[in-house]
């Protein structure tokens, strides 16, 4: 990660970033109200010598995810000493915060000389602009508590054969995502990360609820401080009537393959399990025990109806061996003698996400799930997005559902303190596919597949997360509360001292008094008299849509 700047990313290659709106399961995702360009911010001023910590008044100039660059107010159209610096962090405040705690707010040192009454000149320009709620830092605050805690039990998916389930012990929680260790790990480093949103965890007995296959743990009692995760912290799934026209063993369908989610298969639903899930296989590439089928909710957003790839020109892997090409399922259906699944029975929701084609986000690398990467987004069909990762081939790309807790907006590594994986240099990736070429060769797994796993690049070993430096974000711990070290900023060349402005004496000069949640009022005796607002908006742009499948929709 050394090196690798989101800021410099984007300006360099004018790159645009997912908004926060997307993530709704991320800090501030479903709060972020209309954060955008020209809104004002607080900030600790660089280009000044003094000897204590002072403030200056910033103004967005581009967001990208948490990520704003800012230019502090006076600078006009010049963008020297612009900056970079994460939202969200403990140093960013609305316009006010200096008056109402006593610090002084002092012009930069670059542009002190510009103006001789710096309360008129701020007055002026801050008539009408937006700054952020006086709240926002405690809205960030609780949105980053998160309810799964250390030491609780959960079922989730064994990694080494996905039809069944194993208990688990949650042992770090870090921006919502969990570090569960399989309880009858003897070493404690047997391990799976998941998003404490996944569909891959559950409450303790629910397997056994729905009649799906689990692996009992040598465990006979709980370990002392363990306990089980009450079922109301699990994401819930809609509820399905299964009385009428169901989901029926053999039928087909397409599904994403979850060995290699790089690609959309041909599969079967090889058992109806109760409460709306099924167990499917992936046809040709099915081991003779049953191994290898996994888990998807028939509400799920990665099975499609027959002819879903056709219909949106995606390329559809046929079954293993099967040498009747280019594959078409009226031919297919008729040779094994089997029957769609009705169209009528898949989700067809698509929620107006926001996502385009081309901007950035921080994604989970699924094959490598405690990795978290740069990615792009390269297309989009429906609710479904083709997650391409930085630096690496498409062969790595991956098909992820718009509403996936395992995709987060530029910045949110720094936010929570986890670790960003840059792209991937040539050199790197040479290295990493010979390395992972030989470990499949020498793995013997029953799924024959491929799997498209990323390794670490060569020479760099896991960085601990507790000890993770960062730079102009907030440090929290892993059960998400801040510290209050503040983020370091650059520092600039000594000046001569300036007289800074004092603190105002009351709340109405230079300071907005905090009469409602929505309104900031500034009053200067300078300015004739007249009231100057400070515009907040803190709405959330939220909405939801359908679309037919049989519909392109890609932009």
């Amino acid at each position: 990660m050394e090196g690798f700047s989101w800021g410099n990313y984007i300006n360099s290659n004018s790159f645009i970033a997912a908004p926060v709106t997307c993530f709704k399961h991320a800090p501030m995702g479903t709060c972020w109200g209309d954060i955008s360009e020209n809104v004002r911010v607080e900030v600790p001023n660089t280009d000044c010598s003094l000897p204590t910590k002072v403030f200056w008044i910033a103004g967005i100039v581009k967001l990208a995810g948490y990520n704003a660059l800012l230019r502090y107010e006076g600078f006009e159209n010049d963008s020297g000493l612009d900056f970079w610096c994460n939202i969200c962090g403990s140093d960013i405040h609305p316009v006010g915060w200096c008056a109402a705690s006593g610090k002084p707010l002092v012009p930069p040192r670059t542009i002190q000389h510009k103006y001789t009454n710096w309360k008129a000149f701020l007055v002026k320009r801050l008539t009408g602009a937006k700054t952020l709620p006086p709240d926002f830092s405690q809205k960030v605050s609780e949105s980053m508590q998160y309810p799964f805690k250390p030491c609780m039990r959960v079922e989730v998916v064994d990694k080494r054969h996905l039809c069944r389930t194993r208990v688990a012990v949650v042992e770090s929680v870090i921006g919502g995502r969990l570090r569960l260790v399989y309880e009858d790990s003897e070493d404690r480093t047997d391990d799976f990360w998941c998003h404490m949103h996944s569909p891959l965890i559950h409450h303790i007995g629910w397997s056994r609820s729905i009649g799906h296959r689990f692996k009992r743990s040598d465990i006979t009692k709980k370990q002392d401080g363990h306990f089980d995760t009450p079922p109301h912290l699990f994401a819930k799934v809609k509820e399905v009537d299964q009385s009428g026209e169901w989901f029926k063993e053999g039928m087909k369908l397409e599904a994403i393959d979850p060995l290699n989610l790089s690609t959309i298969c041909v599969a079967t639903i090889r058992k109806v399990l109760a409460d709306g899930f099924l167990m499917i296989g992936i046809d040709g590439s099915e081991a003779a025990d049953g191994s290898d089928w996994f888990c998807y909710h028939a509400t799920s957003p990665s099975i499609f109806p027959v002819g879903f790839c056709e219909i949106n020109m995606i390329e559809l892997t046929p079954p293993r061996g099967y040498t009747k090409l280019p594959f078409k399922w009226f031919d297919y259906l008729r040779e094994t003698g089997s029957i769609a699944a009705p169209v009528k029975l898949f989700n067809k929701d698509v929620p107006n996400h926001g996502f385009r084609v081309g901007m950035k986000l921080e994604a989970v690398d699924l094959m490598e799930p405690r990795l978290i990467c740069v990615a792009t987004v390269t297309r989009i069909i429906h609710r479904l997005l083709r997650i391409h990762f930085d630096g690496w081939e498409e062969e790595y790309d991956q098909w992820v559902d718009c509403e996936s807790p395992d995709l987060y907006p530029v910045g949110w590594c720094q936010l929570t303190g986890y670790q960003l994986q840059p792209p991937a240099s040539q050199s790197s990736r040479e290295s990493q596919s010979g390395s992972s070429k030989q470990k499949k060769k020498a793995k013997s797994q029953q799924y024959k597949g491929h799997k498209k796993k990323r390794k670490m690049p060569v020479g760099k070993k896991p960085v601990s997360l507790s000890s993770l430096p960062l730079t102009g974000g907030v440090r929290r711990s892993f059960s998400g509360d801040e510290e209050l070290t503040p983020p370091p900023y650059r520092t600039l060349p000594a000046q001569t001292a300036l007289e800074a402005f004092p603190p105002p004496s009351t709340s109405q000069e230079f300071s907005p008094s905090l009469k409602t949640v929505t309104t900031l009022q500034l009053k200067e005796e300078l300015i004739d008299g007249e009231d100057y607002n400070f515009l907040q908006g803190a709405s959330d742009q939220e909405s939801n849509g359908s679309a037919n499948f049989y519909i392109k929709q890609e932009p």
